[in-house]
């Protein structure tokens, strides 16, 4: 027979603790969809390992919701969808409906209207930033630079910013358009001709930075995200110029990168890679940066360069690539290491939401076609395609476990991969 030592005996305790340990976190499913992006603002989810099509003996409507225009995505929690809506151009609704019935729980509304300029007409001049759920708080970007927190169980208000009255600042032309962040006790934002940090339980101000004009040109068309670089955790803006870093506690600016873009056209939200940051803008290029030795003094290192140009849709990474659809309305992939493009597809929609769960991406085109996508750089490999609405979809997808909440202009769907 034989014996182990006491260190070896330790040894194989903690072996078998990891083992155990990784073994939980692959079973962990992603059951929440509560910001922009999903839970870690990237569209990576956990879970059962989706069908290999979209057929309707694999993927079915559980029900649908009929409601006024809106381009914000869903936000889902415990029992509850949080949708918003313009209503009658005078109007800002929110609107709590049962996870699995649709049924309205309760709505709230205010007047928030505003008409963009008249070259922008066609997208509409109605809600456009994607809420934040942080327990029982939900906050709500409104049109005209007004930001509201609700209490998430019954509607009620808690508290509301109007941050072009607050700064006097200029309205966004195109309206607010950043989807707000939630980092501990605080919520941020950019609004308010800049980026805001308040206090989430009273909205009071701790800081503005990265002051614009706001207006036509100025208001960022980006939604903050946070990374941890060198050590040191830090928030990542795209503000309608640069790329940029800032101390989450002061707001001072870390580093810095001028982003080439027609007319301020950097809409991507930026899109972090172990100390390299990538981004796209229309006019511009793709770009990745070495942001690990930058800093105030000392610009990020450029990486690469490449001629394609992304527009309104952020990238999912998986496996040293970049899957971006283009201002051209193709699909490429984009090797990290090189710059390069291992394909290009040909053209599909204006604009695609995506979530990635391992190899697959499950993408909204804002024509109302969701596809199953293999990531796959060796090709372009479509898996499977579905026409889900007549309707414009440009608000981005929630995927939670088995359920896909799709967001049209003018209703809310819910769908289940087969059990």
């Amino acid at each position: 027979m034989k014996f182990f030592t006491r260190s070896q005996f330790l040894t194989v305790i903690v072996l078998t603790y990891l083992s155990v340990a990784t073994s939980l976190r692959a079973q962990e499913t992603t059951t929440t969809w509560p910001q922009w992006r999903g839970p870690d603002r990237d569209c990576k989810v956990s879970g059962p390992q989706w069908p290999d099509s979209l057929t309707e003996d694999n993927f079915k409507k559980s029900w649908q919701v009929d409601l006024d225009p809106s381009y914000s995505g869903p936000i889902v929690s415990g029992n509850r969808v949080y949708v918003t809506e313009t209503r009658d151009k005078q109007d800002e609704v929110v609107r709590a409906l049962d996870r699995s019935t649709g049924r309205e729980i309760w709505q709230k509304k205010w007047a928030g209207s505003m008409t963009v300029p008249f070259f922008a007409s066609s997208n509409g001049s109605w809600i456009r930033s994607t809420p934040a759920l942080d327990g029982n708080r939900l906050y709500v970007a409104g049109m005209r630079d007004v930001l509201t927190c609700l209490n998430a169980e019954n509607g009620d208000i808690i508290w509301q910013v109007d941050f072009a009255e607050r700064f006097n600042s200029r309205i966004p032309s195109f309206g607010c358009v950043s989807s707000p962040l939630i980092d501990n006790d605080h919520v941020i934002i950019q609004a308010g001709s800049g980026v805001v940090k308040l206090d989430k339980y009273t909205g009071k101000t701790i800081w503005r930075s990265f002051v614009d004009a706001g207006g036509m040109y100025g208001s960022a068309f980006s939604s903050p995200t946070i990374a941890t670089i060198n050590g040191k955790r830090q928030l990542v803006v795209q503000t309608r110029k640069e790329i940029a870093g800032a101390d989450l506690r002061s707001g001072k600016k870390l580093w810095s990168q001028e982003i080439p873009a027609f007319r301020g056209m950097n809409i991507l939200t930026p899109t972090m890679i172990k100390g390299y940051v990538f981004t796209s803008s229309y006019g511009g290029a793709s770009f990745l940066y070495n942001v690990k030795n930058a800093n105030e003094n000392q610009t990020p290192e450029l990486q690469w360069k490449n001629k394609v140009q992304g527009y309104m849709s952020s990238p999912v990474v998986f496996e040293g690539h970049v899957y971006l659809h283009l201002k051209n309305q193709r699909f490429a992939c984009i090797d990290i290491a090189t710059g390069k493009e291992c394909w290009i597809s040909s053209p599909y929609g204006k604009y695609w939401s995506m979530v990635i769960q391992g190899d697959r991406i499950l993408a909204l085109d804002e024509r109302g076609d969701l596809m199953l996508i293999h990531a796959n750089p060796k090709k372009f490999e479509l898996l499977s395609t579905q026409h889900i609405t007549d309707d414009p979809a440009w608000a981005h997808l929630a995927v939670c476990n088995n359920e896909i909440f799709i967001r049209s202009l003018k209703s809310q769907m819910a769908f289940r991969w087969k059990d």
